[in-house]
């Protein structure tokens, strides 16, 4: 069972129902860009089309069926996008919103009434291991939980270790590991309860699993090798 508190399931008929029974604290990040982050980056104004130069290089107004990250525009290693006339800005390190907030800003000064609108094409994860479909997971949704990201793989296998599920964070230049439990209903506010970009996750099996997946065609082998030998036993005594 996820999210167990303590034994409360084993006396159901005693948790009272239509009640607040507990209140965790979220412990919400919001996600910030990163180099190679792919964006959508779109500009509305009343600016007449001639004078809004925006438009012309708005990598939104693409034939419909392209794939929009391909379309998007790519945040380059020094954590900067670029635009004619206005040079580079600098987005790396800021959640989507103070990025929006800061061209929002610049694009004030050239067009009139103007609406900017950025979206994370490229946030992705990718879940392996006991799960019923290991997938690269590719979302413009950069607010998921890690329930919904094995939800999102198909769900557990039947013999995934709950208890023990490793998580491969980027930080930076560096990688974090840690292991999670999602067993536990405090795990709610873990840090690691909502998914991050470039997440690597992984779903250990049970130890029971290799006994389970072997067992029968490993039998059928020590079956018919001790037939063979009391075959041949026999053959030798006569």
């Amino acid at each position: 069972m996820y999210l167990q508190h303590e034994d409360e399931l084993s006396e159901r008929d005693e948790i009272p129902r239509d009640t607040i029974l507990r209140i965790h604290q979220m412990n919400i990040t919001e996600y910030r860009i990163q180099p190679l982050d792919i964006l959508s980056v779109n500009f509305e104004s009343i600016t007449d089309e001639e004078y809004d130069f925006f438009s012309k290089i708005n990598p939104q107004r693409v034939g419909a069926g392209i794939n929009q990250t391909l379309s998007g525009i790519l945040v380059d290693t020094d954590g900067n996008i670029e635009y004619p006339v206005i040079g580079k800005v600098n987005v790396a390190g800021q959640t989507v919103f103070e990025a929006q907030e800061r061209i929002q800003k610049i694009a004030n000064q050239f067009l009139r009434d103007a609406v900017v609108r950025i979206r994370l094409l490229n946030f992705r994860f990718t879940v392996l291991g006991e799960v019923n479909n290991e997938n690269v997971v590719n979302s413009y949704n950069t607010r998921i939980t890690m329930m919904e990201a094995i939800g999102m793989a198909g769900g557990f296998g039947e013999l995934a270790d709950r208890s023990f599920v490793k998580v491969i964070r980027q930080v930076g230049n560096s990688s974090e590991v840690h292991y999670i439990n999602l067993l536990e209903e405090q795990y709610i506010e873990s840090s690691y309860y909502y998914v991050q970009q470039n997440d690597i996750i992984i779903v250990p099996p049970l130890k029971q699993r290799t006994f389970k997946k072997y067992f029968a065609s490993n039998l059928g082998l020590w079956t018919s090798t001790l037939s063979a030998a009391l075959f041949i036993v026999t053959l030798l005594r006569q």
